[in-house]
């Protein structure tokens, strides 16, 4: 894997004739050193759209400085993003490119950018000596890749560009004050802040380049455009006139809708980089992000084309079991390990811990590379590929045009009844396999009716919120009691693998008991819990 920088920093610019003021003194700064200065050259790459200039990522091929190589930079947060490099190729390197698939899809990546700066660098230094912040100042000259040979030629038929630009990045532990305080000292000494996110924004705009809708100067980490064409502006327009002929006036029921669909699509995309980093949490969002979608599709068949998501939703389905493999062992086995925490050491007999984590490890091994080896292939390209297409032309139906309270509360209120119909059939089930299957079915409806409930809450409001937060009541105990079920699973199999080594399974035959009764708890919990959520003054405030 490349190896990754945090960048956090601030941008300004400043006319030519603008002498940047003298920073000791400023919060902890007791020393300005002069670090020298570099000659870079960086050739930046995006596909023919501009794809990822669109999502505020930049990539390119830098020579000269301390850090020659390839960089991909990827958003955080507004003013951070996370640097990756590798070493210098001729080419974009596989393990950088990896990253971008999910925007880039098959497209390809070629030159857009050429940039030499001319860099000086002063290290802002505290009473010890210690870098908390670096200051470059940057003459920057940039011209479309293709066939320029200096800043101000014609390349491509476009014109050069120039300007002059301040980065102020924290080293250390300089803190997000210190970036203020020299904001502060910068704006009065008549620097501005940049006009641009990045570099590369600004070239694209000063050399006539920036494309339609991609907006890469502005589009912040929240409010990058998945897909922004005139039809579906043409669409949206449609939908606001059906719900006029309604009588009412706000957001129809495709508005929320595709709102809610978009969003998720974001999350996919955006987490896709962070799961191949292996960073904590983002496989179990990213699942989470393909079960709302696919449940969407499932609870809005009013608003989408069930012929057209139902195939969607198989290929999400797919997903999530694939990164649920990981994420269902580490969940597993830290529950089956607190289990074992919580025994006192006399009737810890046996060498359970290191029985537990042998059988952990067996079946982490390979998970990881499966899972990249999912994000690699073909089936998952081209599901990418049909959520972009369905965002550029979604398959409304009729009731798209309608207003969005109605609609949304139909929706609701239908897999509502879905689940009363679950739960009721399984507190009536004998107990035993019969009843666990029942209710594991009652948890999903229920974590289908709660994600229904927050799609609908731009269209409903409160109720919707309060409605949600129920249902995710009993979800969770739903949730527990599956667990359980698992958990059971799993210590008869460590059992028995312990007994076959000769080292007895008392241990794990305690911890199935325990994992038992805990769940025979949650069923004499549910009754209560279910009536609580499923009054009939929940679902009325629901009614638009």
């Amino acid at each position: 894997m490349a190896d990754t920088v945090r960048e956090i920093e601030r941008k300004y610019e400043a006319d030519d004739d603008t002498r940047l003021p003298d920073l000791a003194g400023i919060d902890r700064v007791t020393a300005v050193a002069e670090a020298g200065t570099e000659d870079l050259d960086a050739v930046y790459y995006d596909t023919a759209d501009q794809r990822l200039a669109v999502a505020g990522i930049t990539l390119r091929r830098r020579t000269g400085g301390r850090d020659a190589g390839w960089h991909l930079k990827l958003p955080v947060a507004p003013g951070v993003r996370d640097e990756l490099r590798a070493p210098l190729s001729e080419t974009p390197p596989p393990e950088l490119t990896a990253l971008v698939r999910s925007r880039v899809l098959d497209g390809e990546l070629v030159a857009v950018v050429r940039l030499r700066t001319r860099r000086t660098v002063r290290v802002l230094k505290d009473a010890a000596g210690t870098p908390l912040a670096e200051v470059a100042e940057d003459a920057v000259r940039a011209w479309p890749a293709a066939g320029a040979v200096d800043a101000g030629t014609a390349g491509a038929g476009r014109p050069g560009a120039r300007w002059r630009e301040i980065e102020v990045e924290l080293v250390g532990d300089g803190g997000a004050g210190l970036l203020d305080e020299v904001g502060r000292a910068l704006t009065a000494a008549g620097v501005r802040p940049a006009s641009a996110a990045s570099k590369l924004a600004r070239a694209l705009a000063e050399t006539g380049q920036s494309r339609d809708g991609a907006a890469p100067h502005t589009a912040g980490p929240d409010k990058r455009p998945i897909h922004g064409s005139g039809k579906a502006a043409a669409k949206a327009k449609a939908r606001g006139k059906g719900a006029a002929k309604h009588g009412k006036k706000g957001p129809t029921a495709g508005d929320v809708v595709l709102r809610y669909v978009r969003e998720q699509v974001r999350v996919i995309i955006e987490l896709d980089p962070a799961v191949r980093r292996d960073l904590p949490d983002a496989v179990h969002r990213m699942r989470v992000a393909t079960r709302r979608l696919r449940s969407a599709f499932r609870s809005y068949t009013k608003v989408l084309d069930r012929a057209a998501t139902q195939p969607i939703g198989v290929e999400l389905k797919w997903l999530a079991a694939e990164l649920g493999v990981e994420r269902d062992r580490e969940v597993l086995t830290e529950r089956l390990r607190e289990g074992l925490a919580e025994l006192p050491g006399t009737l810890r007999l046996g060498p359970v811990d290191a029985r537990l984590r042998i059988w952990s490890e067996r079946r982490r091994a390979g998970a990881r590379d499966r899972l990249l080896d999912v994000l690699d292939g073909p089936r998952y390209l081209a599901l990418l590929k049909i959520l972009h297409a369905f965002l550029e032309e979604p398959p409304l139906r009729r009731a798209a045009g309608r207003p969005a309270p109605e609609v949304a509360a139909g929706a609701v209120l239908k897999d509502y009844r879905r689940l009363a119909r679950r739960t009721e059939a399984a507190l009536a089930a004998p107990s035993g396999r019969e009843r666990d299957e029942a209710l594991h079915g009652a948890r999903k409806a229920a974590k289908r009716t709660r994600y229904a409930a927050e799609a609908a809450r731009p269209a409903l409001g409160r109720p919707a919120k309060k409605f949600a937060k129920r249902t995710k009541r009993v979800q969770q105990l739903l949730g527990d009691h599956q667990d359980s079920v698992v958990a059971r699973g799993a210590l008869r199999e460590l059992a028995t693998q312990a007994q076959r080594a000769g080292e007895g399974g008392f241990t794990f035959g305690l911890l199935y008991g325990r994992e038992e009764a805990l769940a025979a708890d949650r069923e004499r919990a549910l009754p209560d819990v279910w009536r609580k959520a499923s009054r009939r003054k929940h679902r009325a405030a629901l009614r638009p």
